[in-house]
């Protein structure tokens, strides 16, 4: 078991990855954290962690409901002092789970020979694809934590984050995304370069692209959005031959946020293969 000391420096990225844990605060949270568990143990998902791998630190008056959940976490108490030290919240709730950082998180693993063959199964009536959304550079918490619950919201998404992205095990994504985190497989520092090994089709987001009600929208193998400010490189853009569609507006305004681009998209997706 980690030392106090050491459980608060995980509110840093350089300690989340020395240490292989990450924070999750607040009563939700931590609901939504042993459902998924739960969950996870019946399917035998092999990246998920186990209940006894959770330390879960409570203060006195938490104590008796994190009792009847009756989770499997190992339960350490705590002083209300410091439970504020744990915290990066003004008033803490009383319980933060300590929660082993997922195995899938380390990077790339289906080469563009297995995004094929399941490419060829959907066409063959499967439409439990997994399918792959590519973040680039995206900086805002709150912006991950949306995308997060959009794609749990959905499923079937893996999500892939490029160097230089926020970190998904931020506190302040973890909160946003209201426990989506727990349910959407996420690959890091996946770069540009790497995505060409693994897939042949991809489709982005631009102003003058054929419309995402368009049946070939739904084909593709990889959906690329960049940050607000850059987008995604026009030169990964052509090397990779990228197909561009929009999303029909007024015209009054000349973007959406990220995270309602993404929603849109990977609704437009959905309703493509319910028909």
């Amino acid at each position: 078991m980690m030392k106090l000391d050491d459980v608060k420096k995980l509110h840093q990225k350089k300690y989340r990855g020395q240490f292989g844990f990450y924070l999750v605060e607040g009563e939700h949270l931590v609901l939504e954290l042993v459902k998924a568990v739960r969950a996870n143990a019946y399917s035998n998902a092999s990246s998920a962690p186990s209940a006894e791998s959770i330390t879960l630190y409570i203060t006195d008056d938490f104590e008796q409901k994190a009792r009847a959940l009756d989770s499997g976490f190992t339960l350490v108490n705590v002083t209300q002092k410091q439970m504020s030290q744990l915290s990066d919240t003004k008033t803490p709730q009383g319980i933060i789970a300590c929660v082993p950082l997922p195995s899938s998180t380390a990077g790339a693993t289906n080469t563009l020979e297995q995004v094929s063959d399941k490419h060829s199964n959907q066409a063959l009536g499967h439409k439990d694809k997994q399918r792959y959304v590519y973040l680039h550079e995206v900086q805002d918490p709150g912006n991950l934590g949306t995308i997060l619950r959009t794609l749990a919201w959905f499923d079937n998404f893996s999500l892939l984050l490029s160097p230089n992205s926020v970190d998904p095990f931020n506190s302040k994504v973890v909160r946003s995304s209201m426990g989506a985190i727990f349910h959407v497989p996420i690959e890091l520092d996946v770069s540009l370069d790497a995505l060409q090994t693994r897939f042949s089709r991809f489709a982005y987001l631009d102003m003058s692209g054929e419309a995402v009600t368009a049946p070939s929208f739904s084909d593709f193998d990889c959906y690329l959005f960049g940050n607000e400010a850059r987008g995604v490189p026009k030169t990964a853009l052509s090397a990779f031959n990228a197909k561009a569609y929009t999303i029909a507006g007024s015209g009054k305004i000349d973007s959406l946020n990220l995270a309602s681009a993404v929603n849109t998209v990977s609704y437009t997706h959905l309703r493509a293969h319910e028909t």
